[in-house]
Protein backbone atom coordinates (compact mmCIF):
# COMPACT_ATOMS: atom_id res chain seq x y z
CA UNK A 1 0.00 0.00 0.00
CA UNK A 2 2.04 2.61 -1.46
CA UNK A 3 2.11 5.55 1.19
CA UNK A 4 0.39 3.56 3.77
CA UNK A 5 2.95 4.92 6.92
CA UNK A 6 2.17 8.82 5.78
CA UNK A 7 -0.97 8.60 5.50
CA UNK A 8 -1.09 6.55 9.06
CA UNK A 9 1.54 8.79 10.69
CA UNK A 10 0.79 11.93 8.76
CA UNK A 11 3.30 14.16 11.12
CA UNK A 12 6.53 15.14 9.46
CA UNK A 13 8.74 12.83 12.43
CA UNK A 14 6.92 9.72 14.48
CA UNK A 15 7.76 8.00 17.52
CA UNK A 16 5.89 5.24 18.61
CA UNK A 17 5.42 3.61 22.09
CA UNK A 18 6.47 0.30 23.13
CA UNK A 19 3.77 -1.80 25.55
CA UNK A 20 5.73 -4.61 26.67
CA UNK A 21 3.24 -5.94 28.94
CA UNK A 22 5.54 -6.53 31.75
CA UNK A 23 3.69 -7.38 35.74
CA UNK A 24 2.78 -10.33 38.40
CA UNK A 25 -0.04 -11.22 36.73
CA UNK A 26 -3.00 -10.67 34.00
CA UNK A 27 -4.36 -7.40 35.89
CA UNK A 28 -1.22 -5.54 36.76
CA UNK A 29 -0.37 -6.69 33.03
CA UNK A 30 -3.61 -4.93 31.79
CA UNK A 31 -3.47 -2.11 34.24
CA UNK A 32 -0.07 -0.91 33.41
CA UNK A 33 -0.43 -1.02 29.74
CA UNK A 34 -3.27 0.94 29.68
CA UNK A 35 -1.58 3.28 32.20
CA UNK A 36 1.00 3.59 29.48
CA UNK A 37 -1.15 4.23 26.76
CA UNK A 38 -2.48 6.96 28.52
CA UNK A 39 1.16 8.36 29.02
CA UNK A 40 1.67 7.87 25.59
CA UNK A 41 -1.19 9.91 24.67
CA UNK A 42 -1.33 12.72 26.79
CA UNK A 43 2.31 13.28 26.16
CA UNK A 44 2.14 13.41 23.23
CA UNK A 45 3.32 10.29 21.47
CA UNK A 46 2.39 9.40 18.18
CA UNK A 47 1.16 5.81 18.23
CA UNK A 48 1.60 2.35 20.60
CA UNK A 49 2.68 -1.49 19.54
CA UNK A 50 1.25 -4.04 21.88
CA UNK A 51 3.97 -6.68 22.45
CA UNK A 52 3.83 -10.17 23.78
CA UNK A 53 7.41 -9.13 25.03
CA UNK A 54 6.47 -10.35 28.72
CA UNK A 55 2.85 -11.22 28.58
CA UNK A 56 1.42 -13.26 26.39
CA UNK A 57 -1.48 -13.80 23.52
CA UNK A 58 -4.32 -13.65 26.11
CA UNK A 59 -2.92 -10.35 27.26
CA UNK A 60 -2.55 -8.67 24.12
CA UNK A 61 -6.04 -9.56 22.87
CA UNK A 62 -7.74 -8.37 26.46
CA UNK A 63 -5.34 -4.67 25.67
CA UNK A 64 -6.47 -4.76 22.24
CA UNK A 65 -9.87 -5.23 23.35
CA UNK A 66 -9.83 -2.48 25.43
CA UNK A 67 -8.38 0.04 22.89
CA UNK A 68 -10.41 -1.19 19.87
CA UNK A 69 -13.31 0.93 20.89
CA UNK A 70 -11.32 4.00 20.56
CA UNK A 71 -7.72 3.97 20.49
CA UNK A 72 -7.46 7.48 19.68
CA UNK A 73 -3.87 7.13 18.28
CA UNK A 74 -2.61 4.45 15.78
CA UNK A 75 -2.40 0.92 17.60
CA UNK A 76 0.13 -1.49 16.43
CA UNK A 77 0.55 -5.47 16.98
CA UNK A 78 3.61 -7.37 17.22
CA UNK A 79 2.97 -11.11 18.08
CA UNK A 80 7.13 -12.60 18.79
CA UNK A 81 5.57 -16.17 19.25
CA UNK A 82 3.81 -16.09 15.70
CA UNK A 83 3.95 -12.93 14.19
CA UNK A 84 1.27 -14.20 11.49
CA UNK A 85 -1.39 -13.79 14.34
CA UNK A 86 -0.78 -10.00 14.33
CA UNK A 87 -2.40 -9.63 10.98
CA UNK A 88 -5.83 -11.52 12.42
CA UNK A 89 -5.82 -9.78 15.76
CA UNK A 90 -4.91 -6.08 14.05
CA UNK A 91 -8.07 -6.98 11.79
CA UNK A 92 -10.46 -8.03 14.92
CA UNK A 93 -9.33 -5.42 17.05
CA UNK A 94 -9.26 -2.50 14.23
CA UNK A 95 -5.46 -1.94 14.73
CA UNK A 96 -3.84 -0.58 11.89
CA UNK A 97 -0.18 -1.56 11.85
CA UNK A 98 1.65 -4.04 12.93
CA UNK A 99 5.10 -4.92 13.19
CA UNK A 100 7.72 -7.74 11.95
CA UNK A 101 11.16 -8.35 13.11
CA UNK A 102 12.23 -9.44 10.10
CA UNK A 103 10.79 -10.04 6.46
CA UNK A 104 13.05 -11.86 5.12
CA UNK A 105 14.54 -15.03 4.91
CA UNK A 106 17.96 -16.32 5.99
CA UNK A 107 20.52 -18.20 5.31
CA UNK A 108 19.67 -22.71 5.48
CA UNK A 109 16.44 -22.06 3.45
CA UNK A 110 16.22 -19.21 0.75
CA UNK A 111 12.25 -18.34 0.86
CA UNK A 112 11.74 -20.48 4.91
CA UNK A 113 12.63 -20.37 8.07
CA UNK A 114 11.90 -20.31 11.90
CA UNK A 115 12.08 -16.53 11.79
CA UNK A 116 10.21 -15.59 8.46
CA UNK A 117 7.80 -17.95 6.08
CA UNK A 118 7.78 -16.05 3.37
CA UNK A 119 4.37 -17.76 2.06
CA UNK A 120 2.29 -17.32 5.43
CA UNK A 121 3.07 -13.48 5.18
CA UNK A 122 2.47 -12.85 1.81
CA UNK A 123 -0.59 -15.03 2.20
CA UNK A 124 -1.63 -12.47 5.02
CA UNK A 125 -0.83 -9.36 3.09
CA UNK A 126 -3.03 -10.28 0.17
CA UNK A 127 -5.79 -10.87 2.91
CA UNK A 128 -5.47 -7.62 5.08
CA UNK A 129 -3.89 -5.55 2.18
CA UNK A 130 -5.48 -1.69 4.18
CA UNK A 131 -2.88 -3.23 7.16
CA UNK A 132 0.19 -1.36 7.51
CA UNK A 133 3.56 -3.10 8.02
CA UNK A 134 6.94 -1.84 9.98
CA UNK A 135 9.12 -4.52 8.79
CA UNK A 136 12.13 -5.62 9.49
CA UNK A 137 15.49 -5.27 7.48
CA UNK A 138 18.99 -6.48 9.72
CA UNK A 139 16.87 -6.15 12.80
CA UNK A 140 18.61 -6.95 16.47
CA UNK A 141 19.46 -10.72 16.59
CA UNK A 142 18.06 -11.37 13.13
CA UNK A 143 20.77 -13.75 11.29
CA UNK A 144 22.22 -11.63 7.91
CA UNK A 145 20.47 -12.86 4.57
CA UNK A 146 24.12 -13.14 2.50
CA UNK A 147 23.04 -10.46 0.41
CA UNK A 148 24.28 -7.01 -0.16
CA UNK A 149 22.32 -4.13 1.35
CA UNK A 150 20.69 -2.72 -1.75
CA UNK A 151 19.13 -6.05 -1.90
CA UNK A 152 17.81 -6.85 1.18
CA UNK A 153 16.36 -3.27 0.81
CA UNK A 154 14.97 -3.77 -2.24
CA UNK A 155 13.48 -6.83 -1.36
CA UNK A 156 11.73 -5.31 1.90
CA UNK A 157 10.48 -2.07 0.57
CA UNK A 158 8.51 -4.52 -1.87
CA UNK A 159 7.21 -6.13 1.19
CA UNK A 160 6.14 -3.24 3.81
CA UNK A 161 5.07 0.10 4.22
CA UNK A 162 7.98 1.20 6.27
CA UNK A 163 11.26 0.10 7.28
CA UNK A 164 12.90 -1.20 10.65
CA UNK A 165 16.40 -1.87 11.87
CA UNK A 166 18.45 -1.77 14.65
CA UNK A 167 21.59 -1.92 16.12
CA UNK A 168 22.69 -4.98 17.83
CA UNK A 169 20.36 -5.50 20.63
CA UNK A 170 17.57 -4.34 22.49
CA UNK A 171 17.97 -0.82 24.32
CA UNK A 172 21.19 -0.56 22.33
CA UNK A 173 21.76 2.43 19.86
CA UNK A 174 21.69 1.76 16.56
CA UNK A 175 24.40 2.87 14.53
CA UNK A 176 23.72 6.46 12.54
CA UNK A 177 26.07 5.59 10.19
CA UNK A 178 23.97 2.66 9.00
CA UNK A 179 20.51 4.33 9.30
CA UNK A 180 22.51 6.98 6.49
CA UNK A 181 23.70 3.70 4.81
CA UNK A 182 19.86 2.33 4.40
CA UNK A 183 18.12 6.03 3.52
CA UNK A 184 20.46 6.33 0.63
CA UNK A 185 19.29 3.11 -0.73
CA UNK A 186 15.79 3.85 0.45
CA UNK A 187 15.15 7.42 -0.84
CA UNK A 188 11.58 8.66 0.53
CA UNK A 189 10.65 5.14 1.61
CA UNK A 190 9.99 5.21 5.54
CA UNK A 191 12.60 3.94 7.92
CA UNK A 192 11.82 3.88 11.49
CA UNK A 193 14.89 2.94 14.11
CA UNK A 194 13.48 0.36 16.14
CA UNK A 195 15.77 0.41 18.93
CA UNK A 196 18.20 2.42 21.46
CA UNK A 197 16.73 5.48 20.78
CA UNK A 198 17.18 8.09 23.40
CA UNK A 199 17.34 11.62 24.99
CA UNK A 200 20.99 12.34 23.91
CA UNK A 201 20.74 10.71 20.01
CA UNK A 202 16.81 11.57 19.18
CA UNK A 203 17.70 14.66 17.59
CA UNK A 204 20.38 13.10 15.41
CA UNK A 205 18.41 10.59 14.72
CA UNK A 206 15.80 11.80 13.54
CA UNK A 207 17.53 13.70 11.30
CA UNK A 208 17.55 10.46 8.87
CA UNK A 209 14.79 8.52 9.90
CA UNK A 210 11.19 9.28 9.85
CA UNK A 211 10.39 7.58 12.65
CA UNK A 212 10.95 5.31 15.87
CA UNK A 213 9.61 2.80 18.41
CA UNK A 214 10.96 3.47 22.02
CA UNK A 215 10.41 1.19 24.62
CA UNK A 216 13.03 0.47 26.94
CA UNK A 217 14.27 4.20 27.01
CA UNK A 218 10.69 5.44 28.03
CA UNK A 219 11.61 2.70 31.21
CA UNK A 220 14.76 3.64 32.44
CA UNK A 221 16.78 0.84 30.59
CA UNK A 222 14.29 -2.19 31.78
CA UNK A 223 11.43 -3.18 30.21
CA UNK A 224 10.29 -5.07 33.61
CA UNK A 225 9.73 -1.76 34.96
CA UNK A 226 6.66 1.01 34.52
CA UNK A 227 7.08 3.37 31.78
CA UNK A 228 7.93 6.81 33.22
CA UNK A 229 5.71 9.77 32.06
CA UNK A 230 8.91 12.04 32.97
CA UNK A 231 11.16 10.41 30.79
CA UNK A 232 8.08 10.31 28.06
CA UNK A 233 7.36 14.02 28.52
CA UNK A 234 11.62 14.92 28.51
CA UNK A 235 11.97 12.94 25.43
CA UNK A 236 8.91 14.63 23.55
CA UNK A 237 10.40 17.76 24.73
CA UNK A 238 14.19 16.95 23.36
CA UNK A 239 12.62 15.35 19.76
CA UNK A 240 11.37 18.93 18.84
CA UNK A 241 8.24 16.97 17.59
CA UNK A 242 5.77 19.04 18.98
Amino acid sequence: MLGGFYKLFNQEKTIIGMIHLAGRDQKERIDRAVEEVRIYLEEGVHGFIVEDYHGDLGDVTAVLEIFSRDPTIPMGVNILRDPYLAFDLADDYGASFVQFDTIQASPGSPRNNRRFNEEKYLERRDRYPEIVVLGGVRFKYIPLTGRSLEEDIIEGISRCEAIVTTGSGTGIETPTEKLRMFKRIMGDFPLVVGAGVNDKNVREQLEVAEAAIIGSYFKGGNTSDRVSRGLVKKFVALSGIR
